[in-house]
């Protein structure tokens, strides 16, 4: 899991610091790559931090609250 999410990360990261930082780059197609970059950031940031700590501490449980959170937000 740790390594699939910093793998993400990295690469969303410098997708999101490529189309911001080069002007030639702010063309309709990576304006939509950008929001492509920064959703799966955020969906990735909400799910697996918690599905790395069930699995680091052997747990499957979730509070009601964390749940609706997580749904929430996705």
């Amino acid at each position: 899991f740790l390594g699939i999410y910093l793998a993400a990360l990295l690469a969303n990261g410098l997708i999101i610091t490529a189309v911001a930082c080069d002007h030639h780059l702010h063309t309709p197609m990576h304006f939509f790559l950008l929001n492509l970059s920064l959703l799966d950031l955020g969906c990735i940031s909400i799910t697996v931090p918690k599905s790395m700590t069930n699995s680091l501490w052997d747990n499957r449980a979730i509070s009601y609250s964390g749940c609706t959170a997580q749904v929430f937000l996705v």
